[in-house]
């Protein structure tokens, strides 16, 4: 049910030209946007991860949730146990390149007070997620 995809940090671009592949970490749980707000928050317990990815029927990332998000979900007074990770998703990202240069992305973040972003290729398949440090 879940996916764990491993990518190799790069090491060897100065610091003024580092991209974000060169930061990112890999892309952790990865569920999909059919499972229920109640699962998602086991899976997230039982991997000890802050945030999940999320990806469509296709394999394709759709977006990030956070633990906070969820459970600020399962505490609405609209909450049933039906609702899906798609019901609450919305539009689909942001999102970034690994070959975004990094000093961008984190502008983009901080702007969008984002902690985590995914990181996608071409096709919109998740390689990893950008983590602001703190």
């Amino acid at each position: 049910m879940t996916l764990v995809q491993m990518q190799p940090r790069s090491t060897s671009a100065t610091p003024m030209h580092r991209t974000v592949a060169d930061a990112m970490d890999t892309a952790g749980p990865q569920v999909c946007d059919g499972m229920t707000v109640e699962v998602a928050l086991s899976v997230m317990a039982s991997a000890r991860a802050g945030h999940l990815l999320v990806c469509d029927n296709d394999g394709l990332c759709t977006g990030l949730v956070t633990q906070a998000q969820l459970a600020a979900v399962r505490d609405s007074s609209a909450y049933t146990d039906r609702v899906q990770l798609r019901d609450i998703r919305g539009d689909r990202g942001p999102f970034t390149s690994p070959v975004a240069a990094m000093a961008e992305a984190e502008h983009a973040m901080r702007c969008r007070r984002l902690d985590a972003l995914p990181v996608v290729d071409e096709q919109g398949s998740a390689l990893g997620v950008l983590a602001l440090a703190r």
